[in-house]
C-alpha cells in the first residue's frame, strides 16, 4: 500500500512538472508573430500521415532510416507495456493484462524483441557520434551540451530497455520457481535466455532484482519524460503538428507583405482605397525579422522541433563548399534566442525587450551565404524551413536597415532608376547590337 501510494504521487509529481514545461514552451512559441495557417487540410493530414508517421523523408539515408525505425516503432509499441506497469503501480496489481491468457506472453515477445533492436540502434548510434565521428555531428553549432544531449538520449534508452528484459528475466525465474507473486504468465522469447544469469540467485534476491529493475525502469522514464522539454528528443511531441503545419508552397517562396502589396497598388492606381495593413494582431507590419518575436509562431515551432541531425547542413551547398552558413544552427539559434527572451519575460513580469535580437547570434556572413536552393527544406525529416527565417532576416537588413551586400544594394538602384538590375539606361541598353 505504502509504495502504490509512492508511485502514484511520483508520477503525479512528474506529469505536473511536464505539463508546466509544455506550458513554458506553448508561450514562447505564442511569442510569435500571428498566422493561420487552415486550408488544404486534405493534403495536411496526407503530409503528416507520409512524413511524420511514415518517416518518408529518412529513407534518403537508409542505414539511419532503418535503425531510426527500430528506436520510433519500439517507443510506440514500448509504451503499451509503459500502461501495464504504471496500472501495475497505483493498484498494486502484477502484470494486469495477463488476463489476455496465451496473448499474453506473445505480446511480452514483441516487446521484448523491439528492446533488443532499440538498443542495438542507439548502440550503433552512439559509435557513429562518438567514434566514426561522423562530420554533421562535430560542426561548430555542435558545442558540448547538444553533444552530450544527444549521448544522454541514447544511454538513458539503452539503460531502460536493458531494465525492462531483466525485470522480465527475474519475473520469469520466480514464475518456474512457482513464487505465490509471481503466477505463471507463460515464457518470453528474449529474457529467458537471460535466466542463466540470474539462476543462482535465491527467490528473495531474485525478488530484489525485479523490483528494482521495476522502479529503476518507471522512475526512469518519468524522470526521462521531464527532461525531454529541455531536450532535442522534444520533436517526439512537436514532429507531428509541425509537419501538419508545413508550409506547402516551393521552397524559398516569399509571401507578399500587405503594406508593399498595398503601396504598389495605391501607386498603378491612385484612385484605389487603401487597405488597412496591420497584421492579425493588430500591430503594423514590420519588414521581415530582426528578432524571434517577429518571426511566426510556426517558425519557432520548427526550432522546438529540430532533432539537430544536421542533416540540412550536411546538404546545404553554402556549408559543403565551406561557407559560415550552418541552417541547424540558424535554427538552433533561434530555439536558444526564444528560450532567452522566456526567461526575460518571466523575470521582468512580460516585457520581451532585453536590447538583444536574432543578429546577435546569426551574423550578416550566415544569411548572406545562402543560395535559396531549399536543401535544407528538402532534407529535414520533419519539414523544418531554416530558408524562411534567413529569407526574414534579410529582408530586415535590406528593407529596415539599407543594410544589404552592395551588390545587392545596386541592384536594386538599377531597378529603380533604369527599369533593368544592369547599370544602362534603357535608351542605351541594345547600343551593343550595333558594334
Amino acid at each position: 500500500m505504502i509504495a502504490n501510494l509512492i508511485f502514484s504521487l511520483l508520477l503525479i509529481l512528474a506529469v505536473v512538472l511536464f505539463t508546466a514545461n509544455i506550458r513554458h514552451i506553448a508561450r514562447n512559441i505564442k511569442m510569435g508573430r500571428s498566422i493561420r495557417i487552415n486550408d488544404q487540410k486534405p493534403r495536411r493530414w496526407k503530409t503528416m500521415a507520409w512524413v511524420a508517421i511514415g518517416q518518408s523523408k529518412m529513407t534518403t539515408r537508409p542505414l539511419s532510416a532503418i535503425l531510426h525505425i527500430f528506436v520510433y516503432v519500439g517507443f510506440i509499441v514500448i509504451n503499451i507495456e509503459m500502461l501495464e506497469i504504471l496500472f501495475d503501480g497505483v493498484f498494486g496489481t502484477h502484470r494486469v493484462l495477463a488476463f489476455t491468457g496465451a496473448v499474453y506472453p506473445v505480446l511480452i515477445s514483441v516487446f521484448e524483441i523491439l528492446a533488443v533492436l532499440v538498443i542495438l540502434a542507439c548502440i550503433i548510434f552512439l559509435a557513429r557520434r562518438n567514434i566514426v565521428r561522423l562530420r554533421r555531428f562535430w560542426t561548430g553549432e555542435m558545442t558540448l551540451w547538444p553533444r552530450s544531449d544527444a549521448n544522454i538520449i541514447l544511454v538513458t534508452e539503452i539503460l531502460l530497455m536493458s531494465s525492462v528484459l531483466v525485470m522480465n528475466a527475474a519475473d520469469g525465474i520466480l514464475q518456474i520457481r512457482g513464487n505465490e507473486y509471481y503466477a505463471a504468465v507463460g515464457s518470453f522469447l528474449i529474457s529467458d535466455m537471460l535466466h542463466p544469469l540470474f539462476a543462482g540467485m535465491s527467490d528473495s534476491g531474485l525478488v530484489a532484482l525485479e523490483r528494482s529493475t521495476w522502479w529503476f525502469h518507471i522512475i526512469g522514464v518519468l524522470i526521462f519524460l521531464n527532461y525531454i522539454p529541455y531536450s532535442k528528443h522534444f520533436h517526439i511531441f512537436l514532429s507531428f503538428p509541425n509537419v501538419y503545419y508545413s508550409n506547402l508552397e516551393p521552397a524559398g517562396k516569399m509571401s507578399n507583405m500587405p503594406t508593399v502589396t498595398n503601396e504598389v497598388r495605391m501607386m498603378l492606381d491612385p484612385s484605389a482605397p487603401a487597405n488597412d495593413v496591420a497584421g492579425e494582431d493588430g500591430a503594423v507590419e514590420t519588414f521581415g525579422a530582426s528578432d524571434a518575436t517577429e518571426l511566426t509562431w510556426k517558425h519557432l515551432m520548427d526550432a522546438y522541433t529540430c532533432t539537430e541531425c544536421g542533416r540540412c547542413t550536411s546538404s546545404c551547398p553554402a556549408n559543403i563548399t565551406g561557407k559560415k552558413l550552418s541552417p541547424r544552427k540558424v535554427v538552433m539559434d533561434v530555439r536558444d534566442r526564444v528560450e532567452e527572451l522566456g526567461i526575460h519575460r518571466r523575470k521582468n513580469k512580460g516585457d520581451l525587450n532585453d536590447g538583444k535580437d536574432l543578429f546577435g547570434r546569426i551574423t550578416d556572413e550566415e544569411i548572406w551565404a545562402c543560395t535559396t536552393c531549399g536543401a535544407c527544406v528538402q532534407e529535414c525529416p520533419v519539414n523544418i524551413d531554416p530558408l524562411a527565417v534567413i529569407l526574414e532576416l534579410r529582408r530586415y537588413q535590406v528593407m529596415e536597415k539599407a543594410a544589404g551586400p552592395g551588390e545587392i544594394n545596386a541592384t536594386f538602384s538599377n531597378i529603380e532608376n533604369n527599369g533593368a538590375p544592369w547599370q544602362f539606361s534603357s535608351e542605351d541598353r541594345l547600343e551593343w547590337t550595333g558594334n
